[in-house]
């Protein structure tokens, strides 16, 4: 593959890629961030990717240890800096978005990218690396604890 093929297909991914870094970070400037980061890197570490068809699952890959990364690197610089949530930030958030992200890591990962990165189950256990199998056990389960979470919240409202 060649920089200019490189480039078009990005452009074609863009959408799905940002998307689902947002799904990861939760905020719109660190899932940008995380998309470029992806991209270069991406550039960078072309020459390693071995087969041309699995471009997409390859650099989705790469985009979320990116996503981790960037979660880590967060997580250290709260502890330490430990700010109150203001009342703002607590109402701004969508209960689907906090349920989501309220997942265990390997659950959450299987949601994003079945249903808001739109891969298949196959898709999903390759950019995973686990069998396609262990992504239906997941993402039952992770629907069965969204529909927990979502319902609790609707009777604490109530």
């Amino acid at each position: 593959m060649d920089m200019t093929e490189y480039a078009h297909r990005i452009e074609q991914l863009k959408t799905k890629l940002y998307r689902t870094a947002y799904l990861y970070v939760g905020d719109e400037a660190t899932a940008l961030e995380v998309v470029d980061e992806t991209v270069y890197r991406g550039l960078k570490n072309l020459k390693q990717l071995r087969q041309v068809e699995y471009f997409e699952t390859w650099l989705t890959r790469i985009l979320i240890n990116q996503a981790f990364g960037e979660l880590r690197r967060r997580k250290r610089e709260s502890l330490i800096e430990t700010t109150p949530e203001s009342s703002a930030e607590r109402y701004d958030s969508l209960p689907l978005k906090e349920a989501i992200l309220s997942l265990p890591p390997d659950l959450k990962a299987v949601v994003i990218l079945r249903f808001f990165s739109d891969l298949t189950q196959a898709q999903t256990a390759e950019t995973l690396g686990i069998p396609q199998g262990t992504v239906v056990t997941r993402q039952r389960k992770a629907l069965e604890l969204l529909k927990l979470d979502l319902t609790q919240e609707d009777d604490d409202e109530s």
